[in-house]
């Protein structure tokens, strides 16, 4: 009898514990009450390989930490009693010597900003402004410290570190017409550029792009005071804002190498042999000798070169490696080729996967680093005998940190199931693991460089405790094969006190860009989480064109994109009708950008399997948008025109199925609001029913103040209205 009343006992703790979880509220959702802690960025302190440096004191103090225990170690810098009260970020110089800290930051694009940059010198703690004479943009040190290189209103000047004298090296810089050692609006957002110049390893030489984009034809947006009383000035009479935004088959801006040499104020052109409309979207000097390495792109960008040029002696360019691509070259190649004494590591999918290459610095391959079915994401650094590089060995939805010799003998660095991403310090002797997994959010651990925890310094004990409270709907991955026999990767999540019994309508979200996964092993919980707990079944699926798969999988879609991507996400919804607790006439779509424009192109595919669907900034046709991304995987529409119809949503827009939510900022300079505003033109005149939602003096990203409450909770109300019928 005692036995059977511990044992309702227990049954009767365990319904109440479960009746007491919490649903998650919207706001709670977008506000970030589940985001996932971070450490902070971890700096590398140059020439110290125990320890690195964080900001600390919300800005105030620069602390350096022992990588074997966590420990703090001594503070570098402490704003209190300086000129400066509060910094917005720091860097150090490569020599160790200075600290180059920032505040007042003013953002322009996505990585762009003007700031008031200091210098602090570690030595003596003498602390002086970078430059007296305005706002900086985007510093760049001589490797020996003795120099700061930096822009003013679109001018290079360089100030001596030991004096803080400055001089003027470019005087014609103007907005909107000639740029110097930055780049333009289309090479910051596609090639992830923030600076174009870099000193030699003795800092006698700058060299840096000039970028005349004076022929680039202007795009303007209007602005409104909005919420903004700064903005005050605008309420009566919209103002603008207009730049140089080049568009497919447009002209581009025309760029020109040049190397200043310090002692003389001689500044010397480079020979460098790109088209007259191609790209060079890296310079760096190299370890020996004071070669400069430029890659250069064509405009198709199916061809990478690298040169090596003597801004010193001639300033021509000697072509040291070529690689191509019967379509295109991947943007995340650039970063991932980095120079050493006598050789430089390369990153190709030229086997089909994308692998490590070690070259010499004449341009022999030494070796290939990896090879095999899988796809290496990044290369984090050599030590002199070992290479450390990221890749999914493990499956397309894991990542791990791997490190491989000269003889190929490997070692996994990492042993958790999941998604781990590394950041080293000095001589590649430590490193700060990042993990995470569907049920684990970011774990943040100490390592030594054969992959040994020594510490772990953030484990998001008090947000596992939070979400031990709540109801909280989990992903579960699965695989399905199209009609077309194509293997696609996804996760669904199934509604709070689910019921197999039971129908639920279906909430389809995807990416689906080029070289994107939204389908891994990793902790989130978003805004689909939430709609999971008001009765949808949550589903994503990676179509073709999506990353980690090898080239074929992911480059299938060049010269049409969107039509293979629309297809996928049609198959994907005819499959999830034929599981039994799935609602196959009540079946939702939405996305953001890529999304929003594979959203449109799958409501319009031709089955109607569709009921509604959101499409938040989207492309709607590749003519509005700029070169270097659209032209990468579509060449020009000079030379492609069809597969440019084919590829547009205005085309096939006569044929959308389903309600439709249209959302835009029309602040956004990534995708333009001129993508909606056609789009919806189209859908007028063809007497197609939608719904729009605009956001006044909103980016890309659509937020600031209340913005993001409001637009998701219009996708929430949406959704509900159209697919289980509230409000009707």
């Amino acid at each position: 009898m005692k036995r059977i009343l511990f044992f309702l006992a227990i049954c009767l703790c365990t319904g109440m514990a479960y009746a007491q979880k919490k649903q998650p509220t919207l706001e709670e959702v977008v506000r970030g009450r589940f985001y996932a802690n971070s450490f902070g960025s971890v700096t590398p302190i140059p020439g110290d390989a125990d320890h690195y440096a964080q900001g600390g004191g919300r800005g105030t103090r620069v602390v350096k930490y022992d990588f074997r225990t966590g420990q703090e170690a001594g503070v570098l810098f402490d704003a209190a009693g300086s000129e400066l009260s509060r910094f917005d970020g720091f860097r150090f110089s490569p020599d160790g010597r200075w600290l180059l800290l920032w505040t007042r930051t003013h953002r322009i694009y996505r990585r762009s900003f003007t700031a008031e940059f200091y210098l602090y010198r570690l030595s003596d703690g003498t602390l002086r402004k970078l430059s007296e004479a305005g706002a900086q943009q985007a510093p760049v040190f001589a490797p020996d410290g003795s120099k700061v290189a930096f822009v003013r209103q679109n001018n290079i000047f360089v100030v001596d570190t030991a004096d803080g004298s400055e001089r003027q090296v470019t005087t014609d810089g103007r907005f909107n017409e000639v740029i110097y050692g930055l780049p333009d609006w289309v090479y910051e957002e596609e090639f992830a550029m923030t600076t174009a110049m870099d000193f030699s390893g003795d800092g006698q030489t700058l060299a840096f792009l000039r970028f005349d984009e004076s022929k680039v034809k202007s795009y303007s947006m209007p602005l409104y005071m909005g919420d903004k009383p700064a903005m005050k000035q605008y309420a009566k009479y919209p103002g603008d804002y207009t730049y140089k935004y080049p568009k497919t088959g447009e002209d581009n801006s025309v760029v020109t190498l040049l190397a200043y040499d310090v002692p003389t104020g001689a500044t010397r052109t480079m020979n460098v042999p790109v088209d007259a409309d191609g790209y060079i979207p890296r310079i760096r000097f190299t370890k020996d000798g004071g070669k400069l390495a430029v890659l250069t792109l064509n405009r198709d960008q199916n061809q990478l070169d690298l040169y090596l040029c003597e801004p010193k002696k001639s300033g021509d360019c000697r072509l040291v490696l070529r690689d191509a691509s019967k379509a295109y070259i991947k943007e995340e190649v650039l970063d991932n080729i980095r120079f050493y004494p006598g050789h430089f590591s390369w990153m190709s999918d030229r086997d089909g996967f994308m692998h490590l290459y070690w070259y010499t610095l004449d341009g022999k391959l030494e070796r290939q680093l990896t090879s095999g079915r899988y796809e290496v994401s990044s290369f984090l650094g050599y030590d002199g005998r070992n290479f450390y590089y990221q890749s999914n060995e493990r499956g397309v939805t894991q990542q791990q940190v791997y490190r491989v010799d000269k003889k190929g003998r490997k070692a996994c660095l990492t042993d958790r199931q999941g998604m781990n991403t590394a950041t080293f310090g000095s001589d590649m002797k430590y490193f700060l693991n990042k993990h995470t997994s569907l049920n684990q959010p970011n774990v943040f651990s100490l390592c030594n460089a054969d992959g040994q925890v020594l510490k772990v310094v953030e484990d998001n004990h008090e947000l596992l405790q939070t979400l031990a409270g709540y109801d909280m709907p989990q992903k579960e991955f699965f695989t399905f094969t199209t009609s077309e026999g194509v293997q696609l990767n996804g996760y669904l999540m199934k509604p709070t006190g689910f019921r197999a019994d039971q129908k639920y309508p279906v909430l389809l979200t995807q990416y689906s860009g080029p070289g994107s996964q939204n389908v891994l092993d990793s902790y989130e919980v978003s805004w689909e989480t939430f709609m999971a707990t008001q009765g949808f079944l949550v589903v994503c699926v990676d179509g073709r064109s999506t990353g980690g798969r090898g080239a074929d999988f992911e480059k299938c879609t060049y010269l049409e994109l969107g039509v293979r991507e629309a297809r996928d996400q049609v198959e994907t919804a005819l499959y999830v009708g034929t599981l039994p607790y799935a609602d196959k006439d009540n079946i939702g779509i939405w996305g953001w950008s890529y999304g929003g424009y594979c959203t449109l192109m799958s409501m319009s595919e031709g089955r109607p399997v569709f009921k509604a669907g959101v499409a938040v900034a989207p492309v709607t046709d590749w003519n509005y948008y700029d070169t270097i991304y659209g032209e990468r995987y579509m060449r020009t529409p000079q030379k492609n025109p069809e597969g440019y119809k084919a590829s547009s949503a205005l085309y096939r827009a006569d044929k959308l199925h389903g309600a439709l939510l249209l959302v835009h900022g029309m602040a956004d300079d990534n995708v333009h609001y001129q993508n909606t505003a056609e789009y919806a033109e189209i859908l007028v005149q063809a007497g197609k029913p939608f719904d729009m939602a605009v956001y006044t003096n909103r980016n890309h990203s659509i937020y600031g103040g209340n913005t993001r409450m409001h637009l998701y909770q219009k996708l929430t109300h949406f959704f509900q209205t159209q697919l289980q019928g509230h409000g009707e």
